[in-house]
């Protein structure tokens, strides 16, 4: 099987060849054939990433995007406590801290000096249901719940900086995206994974009401229904098989294909902490990394695919051999909070990086190019026109707008 100027290696069996060979053509993958890439190893695996990368390039061509964010730790206070996360917080931890408006203000107008353009604010998910503490501090902000309160620090940030606001608050119900889609120009929700196996006794989402897959399917399914530009993806390495990244990654372009919302879909690799329940894990290398990249791009041939670079420090540019097209949010004033142990590359450094793999690295907003120039109510006007502000004709940041 010969494609452009590259030949797949000819040892490949006749079926994973066959499987290439679809996808290349531009036929869709039927979940028997994404099961039998997702196991990808050697010469296949080889082959898998060349077909990826070729697809990418067949849809998105030689750019790749990012965004310059600030990041927003709005509170770590969380009704829930996965077993990987070391964000999560309780009442009397000494670390627990929900930001004050001052707070918020003073972070984003550090990231506006420094030529940021999104604003993402990430929080714990829904602490005043469990915690008095949090319902008291809530009432003294003059708010009930978390919601109301990131919806008011949204339009703060809208109001005091030039930055576009994107929330990542969790499972959230009709009304509450109604109210949060006033004031961001996307949002998201990381899908995960739709295994319920993974909440079984000692699993990652043991006693974790807001990670049943059917709540977080819900409340993308209905971000879609609102027209709101939105980011999901899958964690890798909590414990799911293959074939139930597979699943998810199906259930998202399901949802796409019925919405046509879903602006990316991040590939994110589990970062062990010494302070989680899960200490001992075991991280997802890079080679399954790839593979789960190279498959979600043959899935989703036209979506934008990312992966972020500060949890493989050493080799993140070989996720552009897998078919990604975009690193993310990357912030020059702000750490990944999430992530605290994982510095972000410098714009510079990604800069670099990217143009040696060949590529042009472009700066984009919150809301990706192919939503901002769409005409059909994925933006209110008011947001659109801040946008507009920023970018050219085809939707990017400005050449003369992007700072290195």
């Amino acid at each position: 099987m010969t494609t452009s100027k590259h030949t797949i290696h000819s040892s490949l069996s006749d079926d994973f060849q066959e499987t290439l060979a679809r996808a290349l053509a531009g036929h869709d993958l039927l979940p028997e054939h994404a099961y039998r890439l997702i196991d990808a190893t050697g010469n296949d695996l080889s082959a898998l990433m060349l077909t990826a990368s070729l697809v990418r390039d067949r849809y998105k061509g030689r750019t790749a995007t990012y965004s310059r964010k600030v990041f927003i730790p709005l509170t770590n206070l969380c009704r829930q406590r996965c077993g990987y996360c070391t964000f999560s917080k309780a009442p009397g931890d000494p670390q627990a801290h929900t930001m004050t408006p001052d707070e918020v203000l003073a972070v984003a107008e550090a990231g506006r000096q420094q030529g940021c353009k999104e604003a993402m604010f990430s929080l714990g998910e829904k602490p005043e249901e469990i915690y008095p503490q949090v319902r008291e501090q809530l009432a003294h902000l003059g708010h009930r719940t978390m919601v109301s309160y990131l919806r008011a620090m949204c339009e703060l940030v809208l109001e005091q900086t030039s930055l576009l606001p994107h929330a990542n608050p969790g499972v959230l119900t009709r009304q509450e995206l109604a109210e949060l889609r006033e004031v961001n120009a996307s949002m998201g929700l990381m899908l995960e994974n739709v295994s319920t196996r993974l909440m079984a006794p000692g699993g990652p989402h043991w006693k974790c009401a807001g990670k049943v897959p059917e709540a977080r399917l819900g409340t993308i399914a209905c971000a879609g229904e609102m027209r709101v530009p939105f980011t999901t993806g899958l964690l890798i390495g909590i414990g799911e098989t293959p074939q139930e990244r597979v699943d998810s990654l199906l259930a998202i372009k399901e949802l796409h294909a019925r919405h046509g919302h879903i602006q990316e879909v991040i590939i994110q690799n589990l970062r062990v902490k010494e302070d989680t329940a899960m200490r001992g894990w075991r991280e997802p290398s890079l080679l399954d990394m790839a593979r789960t990249v190279a498959v979600a791009r043959l899935l989703l041939p036209a979506m934008n695919i990312q992966a972020p670079p500060n949890l493989a420090p050493q080799a993140y540019q070989s996720y552009l051999l897998a078919g990604i097209n975009d690193w993310g949010g990357v912030s020059p004033v702000t750490s990944d909070f999430i992530n605290p142990e994982a510095p972000w590359p410098s714009i510079a450094e990604l800069k670099a990086v990217t143009e040696e793999a060949g590529f042009e690295l472009r700066e984009r907003l919150a809301i990706y190019p192919e939503y901002l120039t769409r005409q059909d109510g994925f933006l209110r006007d008011s947001l659109r026109q801040r946008a507009l502000a920023w970018t050219d004709r085809d939707g990017y940041v400005r050449r003369e707008e992007q700072r290195w």
